[in-house]
């Protein structure tokens, strides 16, 4: 009858698999192989015709279209009255491409399916490094997968063992995708060739794993736990613990309100590790500054308000939608059209009619007065506001200080408004300039307190 039989052919040697596999591919009279390439083919039972898509790696640029063609193939030779035997490497429910997109296809025309498991490259690849994989969270990732991120998803306080290195430039990928969680010389293990009588476990750091000639279809990385806790779930889980029953009394009284002073106060101090360029002192207050974001979001949590999760989710879909000249297909030429593209946006989100009615609604009014006057007349500038010749707002500003000057009353006071446009224009003809007035502010009066104490 029409059927497609996925058969795992194991990790290895014809030994590993498994006694339905065996049968199976024994009295079978033809098999599809989706690569010849693999121990067990040669030695497979029984008098069967192999048959292999071989051929089609060379046909293609891409895995993608590789294992839609399998696909589409298998599904072709299944519709036969006899159906077709698919073997792949391995077990057909880890790490093949193919397999899912031939159970969809299946599916949709009423084809069944016959799925014989097979010892997959993990088992041995265990037995070899003598590990438990759910001692500690052994994470399975794809090395294809990982050389195509920038940033790895894994969680460094656990073990992950990364599948399918097949080459010395994939290799040479997934080492600098890691080295942005891992330290450069963290200490890895190569597994060669798991399953078979040539396997073999081979340690050294990161950086050295792409300068191995023998990695090949068969090479497996695992990569154990940085000591110490990195990840952000094990810091929420300490938050999470300061706030629970059996926590830190003064944590548990803690509220949204109780904690704006010191959300500002840890900002102020990320701001000064900035001014100084301490780049210690900056590690340590972002991490401060990170522990109040998390607090908020653990008590959002426990009031089934939103989560952490939640929050990562949200501003990670802002940024991406913010930037579709990075992760779509928008072009732009400079940094000016992609302010305008990003007011565009914002505006879209919040709503054409909100958007006339409060334009500078997403200025927070709690911001330091001389930085939401520069946010204020950056926001009019994106917004079609003129004004940007440094001459013309220079001589404004001028004028400016001058009627502030002459308004000077018998009483030797200045008026409130007067001081307050000599100050906004200046915000703005430091915002022309490049430059931030908070902080320029900020640093004259550091120097200040240095000189005055100085000459005390």
């Amino acid at each position: 009858m029409a059927e497609i039989t996925i058969v795992g052919l194991g990790p290895g040697t014809p030994n590993l698999l498994t006694v339905e596999a065996h049968t199976t591919l024994e009295t079978a009279t033809e098999i599809w192989v989706r690569t010849r390439r693999h121990p067990t083919v040669a030695a497979l039972p029984g008098q069967a015709t192999i048959e292999s898509f071989d051929s089609l790696y060379e046909a293609h640029d891409s895995f993608e279209a590789l294992y839609q063609e399998i696909a589409t193939r298998v599904i072709a030779l299944g519709r036969r009255p006899d159906g077709v035997i698919y073997a792949v490497p391995g077990h057909p429910a880890i790490g093949e491409a193919s397999v899912p997109q031939i159970r969809v296809a299946a599916e949709q025309e009423g084809l069944p399916v016959r799925v014989v498991a097979g010892l997959s490259f993990i088992e041995p690849a265990l037995t070899a490094l003598r590990i438990d994989a759910l001692d500690k969270g052994l994470q399975i990732a794809d090395a294809t997968d990982l050389a195509a991120h920038l940033y790895p998803s894994l969680d460094p306080d656990r073990p992950a063992l990364v599948a399918q290195l097949y080459s010395r430039l994939v290799a040479g990928e997934v080492k600098l995708t890691l080295m942005a969680l891992y330290p450069d010389d963290h200490p890895v293990r190569l597994v060669q060739a798991a399953g078979t009588d040539t396997m073999r476990v081979h340690d050294l750091p990161l950086y050295e794993i792409d300068r191995q000639p023998w990695i090949d279809h068969l090479t497996s990385l695992y990569v154990p736990p940085r000591p110490g806790a990195h990840s952000l779930e094990a810091f929420a889980d300490v938050i999470a613990h300061l706030r629970a029953p059996d926590g830190c009394p003064w944590d548990k009284e803690q509220t949204h309100q109780t904690l704006r002073v010191a959300l500002l106060e840890e900002t102020y101090e990320v701001l000064n590790a900035l001014d100084r360029e301490d780049m210690a002192d900056l590690r340590e207050e972002l991490g401060d500054l990170l522990m109040q974001i998390v607090m908020h979001a653990q008590m959002a949590s426990e009031g089934n308000i939103f989560n952490l999760a939640d929050v990562i989710e949200d501003v990670r879909t802002k940024i991406v939608r913010r930037h579709p000249h990075v992760f779509g297909d928008v072009q732009v030429s400079d940094t000016k059209e992609v302010l305008q593209n990003w007011e565009q946006i914002k505006g879209t989100e919040v709503g054409k009619e909100d958007r006339q009615k409060h334009p500078f609604a997403g200025i927070p009014p709690a911001l330091p007065a001389l930085s939401r006057a520069q946010r204020i007349a950056d926001k009019a500038r994106r917004m079609g506001w003129t004004g940007e010749n440094l001459t013309d707002r220079w001589n404004a500003l001028l004028d400016t200080l001058e009627v502030a000057i002459t308004s000077v009353t018998k009483e030797e006071v200045v008026s409130e408004a007067g001081i307050g446009e000599c100050l906004f224009a200046l915000a703005d003809w430091a915002r022309l300039r490049g430059l931030d007035a908070e902080s320029a502010l900020r640093r004259t009066s550091d120097q200040f307190i240095t000189d005055f104490e100085q000459e005390s």
